[in-house]
């Protein structure tokens, strides 16, 4: 009886390490995309914001565009977006927009913005040697106003 169990337990001896093999990879994972995930949330939220604060900008009487991009540029760099240099700010003051029954002048700014993935990419091309799978993004986000008029 004794033997019996000697075989059966050095038998199952490596199906933990096969088990763990198996499962380590799927886990690591996971947890990379929800890590990712997380970033590309706060991220968009940051550029939302930013350009929601480029907007209150736009629709001051007097304000220049480069008042705009400065303070989206500003916003970007406050939320500790690296790169924020090589964002693309667009402003148009030129834009309408539905007011009950009838239409009104707006600005729309919208702001693009490269997203380069921190492990998605690296633990892909690990797997993969030529996998997109995490390739830079663009972001983009539009923030839209109604103009305010002078009195």
């Amino acid at each position: 009886m004794k033997n019996m169990n000697m075989r059966v337990r050095s038998g199952e001896r490596g199906s933990a390490l096969i088990e763990a093999a198996l499962t380590l990879p799927l886990l690591l994972l996971v947890s990379v995309g929800i890590f990712e995930f997380g970033r590309v949330f706060q991220t968009w939220q940051v550029l939302t914001n930013a350009a929601r604060e480029g907007a209150r900008i736009a629709v001051l009487p007097g304000a220049a565009s480069g008042d705009v991009q400065a303070r989206v540029r500003q916003y970007l760099q406050d939320g500790q977006l690296g790169g924020y240099s090589s964002a693309t700010i667009n402003v148009d003051r030129a834009a309408t927009i539905a007011v009950g029954a009838g239409t009104a002048s707006a600005s729309v700014v919208t702001v693009n913005y490269p997203y380069d993935f921190m492990v998605l990419n690296p633990v892909a091309r690990l797997v993969v040697s030529n996998s997109s799978l995490g390739t830079p993004i663009t972001i983009s986000v539009a923030a839209e106003m109604r103009n305010e008029s002078p009195f």
